[in-house]
């Protein structure tokens, strides 16, 4: 008795962080297109893309794929070289005249070869930190276990190094966009440094983590409150689900009581979720 009534008590204390981490006012809000397009909007309204993948992405709605709609980009990031997180950089880039940040060595491949003006381009790299839109939203590039490549008129270049980002907004609020990546023990100090309040997370699979490397990632390496679980389902090689995620994270218990087990947030593509 005395123990389920410990955990019940702690149950209640991480329902009352995450009711704190989310606020009484709106902090940010974030729109998931399938894959790792999201869609960020900030509490003064600065817009950024992430990792675009719309027009051609299976897993977005039909109504979603008119870029038109998105209403403005303020700024785009690129993870890495691969089709599928880069396909509308340029297509949103020209349409709301917005410029897209990357790796350095990316930047010059996509650059040199015409792709991108390289007046729309921001080059930086890992452990730097940028502010595009202002000084109260900091865009921190930081490491990611992937490859990376750019298709260009039949040929393949390289992409530099793939990354991840970790956003901290005008209000504190961080969030941890991982990339395409494995698992690596650097996650202890992304969530030790950084102290991410919400981490997507790729689950699929093959070319990345599955649910159970991106369980032990967000419980033990991040220490994150809550996880997006993304880059699931969108092809047949990504066969990782949310569900499995939940399991691999297991139930709080008298032991991670201090520790709770993060939060899991499920989103469907076209979904928009209000922090």
């Amino acid at each position: 008795m005395k123990n389920r009534f410990t955990i019940s008590l702690f149950r209640i204390v991480a329902a009352a962080i995450f009711i704190c981490f989310l606020g009484t006012a709106q902090a940010f809000e974030l729109q998931w297109f399938g894959q790792a397009a999201f869609k960020l909007t900030t509490e003064t309204g600065k817009v950024i893309m992430i990792d675009p993948f719309i027009t051609k992405n299976p897993k977005t709605p039909k109504a979603l794929k008119d870029l038109k709609k998105l209403g403005k980009v303020d700024l785009i990031l690129i993870t890495h070289g691969h089709f599928d997180h880069t396909a509308d950089m340029v297509a949103l880039s020209e349409m709301y005249d917005a410029q897209i940040g990357m790796n350095a060595d990316m930047g010059s491949v996509v650059g040199s070869l015409g792709i991108v003006p390289s007046n729309k381009l921001i080059r930086w790299n890992k452990s730097g930190t940028v502010t595009p839109l202002g000084p109260d939203i900091k865009i921190t590039m930081v490491h990611a276990e992937h490859s990376s490549t750019i298709a260009h008129k039949g040929s393949v270049f390289s992409g530099g190094e793939p990354v991840g980002y970790i956003i901290e907004l005008e209000n504190g609020k961080t969030i941890y966009h991982s990339g395409d990546t494995g698992i690596f023990s650097d996650m202890k100090l992304i969530g030790n440094y950084y102290k991410p309040d919400l981490a997507l997370l790729c689950i699929g699979g093959h070319f990345t983590m599955d649910p159970v490397h991106a369980a032990y990632a967000a419980r033990d390496l991040l220490e994150v409150p809550m996880v997006i679980p993304m880059h699931y389902g969108t092809f047949g090689l990504l066969k990782g689900t949310p569900e499995e995620l939940i399991e691999a994270l297991g139930e709080d218990d008298i032991l991670t009581a201090l520790n709770p087990i993060p939060k899991v947030l499920v989103m469907q593509p076209g979904d928009i979720k209000k922090f």
